[in-house]
């Protein structure tokens, strides 16, 4: 089974594109999203495997028996189907990222 991680971003342009492409090529079904600075999810979960990339923001994601991670510009993580978590987004600014779902 595949736990929760995060990808941190290694430098470079951000092109949706092709991370679109990349979620595409491993399985993910993905879609652009955004949340307004301070938006909040309280503690839940997907029945889904997900992969947040973010293209432009910061978000908080506070994870089950993982800890809290801060994913900025180009970072992405791999969730699990029933991984329970939050999120809030950072600073003043909307986050704007690709959601990825595999069925």
């Amino acid at each position: 089974m595949e736990q929760y991680r995060v990808i941190k971003y290694d430098g470079g342009t951000i092109d949706e594109s092709n991370c679109s492409r990349v979620l595409a090529d491993e399985g993910y079904f993905s879609f652009r999203w955004s949340d307004a600075p301070g938006a909040v999810y309280p503690d839940h979960h997907h029945s889904t495997d997900q992969s947040h990339w973010i293209l432009s923001g910061r978000l908080e994601l506070t994870v089950e028996g993982y800890g809290t991670f801060v994913l900025e510009a180009g970072d992405r993580d791999i969730m699990p189907a029933g991984t329970k978590h939050s999120a809030r987004v950072l600073g003043n600014e909307p986050v704007v990222y690709l959601i990825g779902e595999k069925s």
